[in-house]
């Protein structure tokens, strides 16, 4: 073996481990949100964690990526840590399905059939078909771009593992590997070869199609194979413990856990390999191939999985011993290790933009308040609300323009120009309630009250603009277009009955002459409350408009307007009989 073989081999590592990148990014494509659907069924059921953690693990074709987003989940609180434990045991089985595939590079016969079944034979068929799928996609969001971006990628890793494999080859008539390859009979020894190469290059499905490409050489003994593929299980936690450096308590435990259950798998399956070895010597000496690697991977997975299935709670206290709760913990709104799962990562940008609507709400409730029974610890819980929401507007669109530069399909795309839009709106509602706070603030310093009849008809557009409100965040939140198609009729009602309000307040300031500036007071709060329902109308119509993306938003909005509303016409009716008010003489 000359430098140019190992030049060739280097090629075909790195030609690997980028076919595996775009092979996995663009079954996370085709995947969409379906990962993200799994995630919010799963239970506290460990069974359904197990299977969520192999099923995860065969579409992204990684289980280090897996554990890596686990981290991510758990700091940002989406799961908890004990949800975590059940998806890395099954992560760790779903790997094993990379290596069956590259085993099938191992086929030597002349039969037609047979040889179709090497990836060599058909994957330029595969990549020929996604190139063609490319080229086809007449848009950068046609569905057809992920399924050819995952051919290509599959493609381009096979031919790594090819090049690879023909690298070796020259190894088998070597004496001298011969002799290199006598020195991993040692099972610590083999044991560190595959988790110092395993953790150099990040990736255990890569170092175990490296084994494979070296079992071609005809050889390497299961003697010295499976040490070397439980060091690999052990250099595949690197990745989960590099990303969790800068993570919450928690974060780093889901680390923690993938560590010791690899360790501790390990150190189950070479005591069981040991003894095998001196009760039935013959067949660990004989030589491997790719497809006795792969069964002897799979059965270290299923080994470990099963005997340590059951000790998941153990595996959890593991945890809590190497990782020691911190004194002071960083609050993280999104954690950027979403970002190798764009739907994900968009779904979970949903939920805090829904929690910033919540805090929205609690300031609209708690400053309208103020204008009758004032309170200074409410102002202040106010000011603290706001600064909380400019603060989740900041993070949200950082992350998200973040986001926004990854390869997306176009219903995640969509999904973020509305996200981006609706978060203005949210903080915009937040600022009209902090102004009604301060107006409120403003008549206690100057000592103005409200008229009974000002507070009653005050009363009825507030809780009107608070339904509409909610009307607005339920649609939102359950994406439910139905009722983002009722706000509209009913943000129309609330500008009528605000009309309504401010005509009759300027008849009550002509009549009483009540002071110019405690007159403004009272129209700034209706302008106010009539910018928020116009706001939950914009959130209403970005949902609208990113479901229908051609429509536009001045023309939609006119079309909101003039649609047949007979199906909640009686709930329009209810709505106006309940906060209509009477225009004064």
């Amino acid at each position: 073996m000359d430098i140019f073989s190992i030049f060739t081999l280097m090629g075909g590592l790195a030609f690997f481990l980028y076919g595996m990148i775009i092979m996995s990014s663009g079954l996370e494509k085709i995947a969409g949100g379906k990962m993200e659907k799994l995630l919010e069924q799963l239970t506290s059921n460990p069974f359904k964690g197990f299977l969520v953690g192999a099923g995860m693990t065969i579409a992204i074709q990684s289980s280090s990526a897996v554990t890596v987003m686990l981290v991510g989940f758990v700091n940002s609180g989406i799961m908890k840590l004990s949800q975590t434990v059940a998806i890395i045991i099954g992560s760790n089985v779903g790997t094993t399905v990379t290596s069956w595939i590259l085993s099938l590079s191992g086929i030597q016969s002349t039969n037609f059939f047979l040889r179709m079944l090497k990836p060599e034979s058909f994957s330029p068929l595969l990549a020929l078909a996604g190139v063609i799928m490319l080229m086809t996609s007449r848009s950068n969001f046609s569905r057809r771009k992920p399924v050819g971006t995952f051919l290509i990628g599959f493609s381009i890793l096979m031919f790594g593992m090819g090049l690879m494999s023909s690298s070796m080859a020259p190894l088998a008539n070597d004496p001298n590997f011969s002799h290199i390859l006598t020195l991993f009979k040692n099972p610590f020894l083999g044991l560190m070869v595959g988790l110092v190469i395993t953790m150099i290059i990040q990736s255990s499905a890569a170092s175990v199609g490296m084994l494979q490409a070296l079992s071609l050489t005809g050889s390497i003994s299961y003697m010295v194979a499976a040490p070397i593929i439980a060091g690999q299980h052990i250099g595949t936690c690197i990745t989960a413990v590099l990303s969790s450096i800068g993570v919450n308590t928690n974060a780093k435990r889901v680390a923690a856990v993938h560590v010791a259950f690899n360790v501790i798998g390990a150190v189950i399956f070479l005591a069981i390999f040991e003894i095998w070895l001196h009760t039935f010597e013959y067949p660990l000496k004989q030589m491997a191939n790719p497809f006795g690697i792969a069964v002897v991977h799979t059965i270290f997975s299923i080994l470990a999985a099963c005997c340590l299935f059951p000790f998941r709670k153990a595996l959890e206290k593991i945890s809590y011993l190497v990782v020691k709760d911190s004194e002071e913990e960083k609050e993280v709104i999104l954690d950027e290790r979403l970002l190798l799962t764009p739907s994900i990562a968009i779904a979970q940008c949903y939920k805090t933009t829904a929690e910033m609507a919540k805090l929205t709400r609690e300031s609209l409730v708690m400053s309208v308040r103020q204008l009758k029974q004032y309170n200074p610890k409410i102002s202040e819980i106010i000011e603290k609300n706001e600064a909380r929401i400019d603060k989740y507007q900041d993070v949200l669109e950082a992350f998200l323009q973040k986001l926004s530069g990854k390869d997306l399909t176009e219903e995640d795309s969509n999904k973020i120009s509305q996200l981006i839009l609706s978060i203005s709106d949210f903080e915009k509602i937040a600022d009209h309630s902090t102004h009604i706070m301060q107006i409120a603030d403003q008549m206690h310093r100057k000592e103005w009250v409200l008229a009974p009849d000002t507070v009653e008809e005050l009363k009825k557009v507030v809780n009107a603009v608070k339904e509409v409100y909610d009307i607005t965040v339920k649609a939102f939140v359950y994406n439910d277009l139905g009722t983002a198609y009722e706000v509209e009729p009913f943000e129309q009602i609330v500008d009528d009955i605000a009309y309504v309000a401010k005509k009759n307040h300027i008849k009550r300031v002509k009549r009483e002459k009540v002071h110019i500036r405690r007159n403004f007071a009272y129209a700034e709060v209706l302008n106010d409350l009539e910018r928020i329902s116009d706001h939950c109308s914009n959130i209403s119509t970005g949902m609208i408009q990113s479901a229908n993306a051609s429509i536009y938003k001045h023309e939609l909005k006119k079309s909101l307007k003039e649609e047949d509303v007979s199906g909640i016409s009686q709930q329009l009716e209810e709505f106006k009989n309940k906060y209509s008010l009477q225009l004064m003489e």
